[in-house]
This record gives structure tokens, C-alpha cells and sequence, in this order.
């Protein structure tokens, strides 16, 4: 299976959610059964990127997904560095809810071209709705190391897991400001 070169909206009569594996049962069970579900109720956005072919069933195979939603925080939780130069109420911020890449592609720079496609789709957004800065919520070591590695910072621990954050002003830096 070889991927096409365009993230599209996920649309469940297209794409084969259930052949999709990335090896995290969460993330599996995410694709399969909520995020259409999700983005129905208007609460999340997933975009997926398509294989090149059809698979048996004459759907296209998922290769790699990102699932992105509006929220906020507490500015508490940011750095005192950056939290005194906020407003005292809720910041919004986007959540990169889900990320993931297909088992059969692991270890081919998919991860990093997701990451890529997904804050610069998120940087778009942006210029019609601010947020401070983008979010994402780690289920593993591996995938706080990922984020990292693309210089996320700790943000603090939310729902037991170690949240992150990536200023929207260095991603405007990648992008074009």
C-alpha cells in the first residue's frame, strides 16, 4: 500500500476505517468508531490520508490520520512567562486530539509529514479563528518524545497523561507569519 499525496476529510463510504492499525488499541478504536461520529456532532475534525488504491472492498486504505478540535485552558497552566501577558479567562487553544500512522508505515517519515500537514492545516484555520497556541494529550513516552523532537514543551499532566503545546507563534515562524 503506497499513499497519495493529500489529506482529505475523513469520509466513512470512502475509506476503510476497520483495516486501519497503528498499533495503540485507542487510537484504532478512535478511527473505527468515533471519529465520524464526532465530526457529525460537529465537535472534531478527522482528515486521513488516503492510499494511492483501492483496496479488495474498493475503499481506500487509511495510512495516516489527525483528528484536531477547538477548546481552551487555563492560562494557569501555561508558563508564568506566558501566562502573565493573557487575559485571566480561559485561552483557546486547538486540541490535536489524534495522531497516528499505520503500522505498515512506521519508520517512514509518515509520523513527521502528518505532524507537518496537521499544524500547517491547523496554522489556516488560525487565520480565520485565533488560538493561542496547539495542545496535544500524549499516551505514550514514545509519543511525548515524538512531539517534542518538533519542539512541543510540557504544558502540564490533564487527564493522567502529560499534555504539550506548541505556541502558535513559532508555528506562524514555520509557516509564514
Amino acid at each position: 500500500m503506497s499513499w497519495t499525496d493529500t489529506f482529505v476529510e475523513l469520509n466513512k463510504t470512502e475509506h476503510d476505517r476497520e483495516s486501519f492499525d497503528c498499533g495503540e488499541p485507542e487510537l484504532n478504536t478512535f478511527i473505527r468508531t468515533q471519529a465520524a461520529k464526532h465530526m457529525q456532532a460537529g465537535i472534531s475534525r478527522t482528515m486521513v490520508l488516503p492510499s494511492a488504491e483501492p483496496l479488495l472492498n474498493q475503499k481506500y486504505g487509511i495510512c495516516a490520520f489527525y483528528s484536531v478540535a477547538p477548546s481552551s485552558i487555563s492560562r494557569e497552566t501555561l508558563p508564568v512567562t506566558l501566562a502573565k501577558k493573557l487575559p485571566k479567562y480561559p485561552v483557546p487553544i486547538f486540541l490535536l486530539a489524534q495522531l497516528a500512522v499505520h503500522q505498515e508505515f512506521h519508520g517512514s517519515g509518515l509520523g513527521k509529514i502528518s505532524l507537518i500537514c496537521a499544524l500547517k492545516y491547523l496554522w489556516q484555520v488560525n487565520q480565520h479563528m485565533r488560538a493561542y497556541a496547539i495542545v496535544v494529550d500524549c499516551l505514550t513516552d514514545s509519543a511525548q518524545a515524538f512531539y517534542a523532537k518538533y519542539g512541543f514543551e510540557v504544558l502540564c499532566v490533564h487527564n493522567g497523561r502529560i499534555r504539550l503545546f506548541l505556541p502558535m507563534k513559532t508555528v506562524g515562524e514555520l509557516f509564514g507569519s
